[in-house]
Order: C-alpha cells, then structure tokens, then sequence
C-alpha cells in the first residue's frame, strides 16, 4: 500500500503543485469512502450473469478494500464485458491458433477465460495485485474444460510495466489499466519488443480513454474503433 501512495505521489508531483496534488489524493479518498457503501457494493456485481453461468468469481463486487484502494490509485478494476469482448476478437481476421493472447491488468481473469473460447495457442494475464492474481488462478482451475479452446491459460502477477512480452505473435487486450504515466510505459515496452522481434500483433484498447498514448507510437495504426474500443495493427 505504501509503495502504491509513493508511485502515485511521484507521478502527480511531476505535473502538479504539492496543494493540487494533496487535493488529488483527498478526492480518491472520498470516493473510496463512497464506493465503500451497500449501494455502490451492489453496483460493483456488474455482469454476475457471466459469473453464474461459468461458476467463477471476475466482478468487482468482492474485492477487498486494500486492492479497492490501490485501484484508485491506478485503475479500478473493471471486468470487460463478455459481449463486447466476444464481439471484439470475433472481428480479428487471423489464425487464433498462431497466436498468444495476453491482457495486460487480468484482475480476476475473466478477459482470460473469455479468450480461452477461441483456440489461441496461448493465454497469459499480468496483474499487479496478488490478491486479484489468486482469484483468478481459482478461477481457471474452475473453469470447466468443455468450454475452453485454449489449452494453456497462465496467470502472472507482476508489474505489467515491467514485463517482457512473450515471443511470437500476439494479441494484446488493454482494458484501460493503468493512467497515461503507467500506459506510455508500456506502450514503450511493446515497441521496444517489436523492434527487436518483428511480428504481427494487434492491440485492443478497451475503455479507450487515453488512446493518444497509443495512437502516438509509431509502431501502429488505428483499423477500427468505437465509443467503447479501438483496435490497432503494428
């Protein structure tokens, strides 16, 4: 927790006075308190009906307040919807199987187990916190082989700033996980992969919110896109 307030803080001074950014901190303050309330607790089930159907656990109703706390700090942790992710790959014109699926900010995994419908030739989730981390590891262990494609689901907790993109072509899924600081970081990581590596790969951007941080690298190009997604080509 201390470490996250440190990261965050260091952030803020960079583009703010200590007085905005002490009022920056207060806000997330309050809105934690808010967003501790029974009204917004059951707000935070979300899509429970994928939850029921699959017997897995991937809203963002039971997530303790230190994980609740750190979200603030960077990104709630917000499931993508299954539809909407369905509708996304379905729009892919490749061959699943030559490719790695990774999701950068898993949480509890549900982008993962959504993934594993179609026979990619691997899945990887990367999650900060290890408390998300551990749900979604029961998660795949629940999760019924009859509904899987994908043989191979792994997920890492680690900083997704950090990590090393697999070798291969992949498709990468950002489902707004961290603010501009933390994005362009890793925005820089993929294109420090590609051009050691070359190869096919397409970034999904969900909740686009800062998507000039991607449309600025030139390692890709903008294909498709709406209010709730875009999709780039390297």
């Amino acid at each position: 927790m201390a470490a996250a307030v440190k990261s965050w803080w260091r952030e803020q001074r960079r583009g703010a006075s200590f007085l905005a950014s002490s009022g920056n901190l207060l806000l997330i303050g309050l809105e934690f308190l808010r967003d501790s309330l029974p009204d917004r607790r059951r707000q935070r089930f979300g899509d429970v009906d994928y939850d029921w159907e699959y017997r897995v656990d991937t809203t963002s109703a039971n997530v303790g307040w230190r994980a609740r706390l750190i979200g603030l700090l960077h990104s709630p942790y917000q499931p993508i919807e299954a539809a909407l992710l369905r509708e996304i790959l379905n729009q892919l014109a490749i061959e699943f199987g030559q490719f790695t699926f990774v999701d950068i900010g898993s949480g509890k995994g549900r982008a993962l187990l959504l993934a594993a419908e179609y026979p990619f030739r691997k899945i990887v989730g990367v999650e900060l916190l290890p408390e998300l981390n551990e749900i979604a590891l029961e998660n795949i262990r629940r999760f019924s082989a009859r509904h899987t494609q994908c043989g191979l689901i792994e997920a890492v907790c680690g900083d997704a700033t950090e990590f090393a993109l697999p070798a291969g072509q992949l498709v990468l899924l950002l489902n707004n996980p961290l603010p501009a600081a933390g994005l362009q970081k890793i925005i820089s990581n993929i294109a420090s992969s590609l051009r050691k590596e070359p190869r096919p790969v397409w970034l999904i951007y969900a909740n686009p919110t800062l998507e000039y941080v991607v449309s600025s690298s030139s390692m890709f190009r903008k294909i498709y896109g709406t209010h709730q997604y875009s999709i780039f080509q390297s």
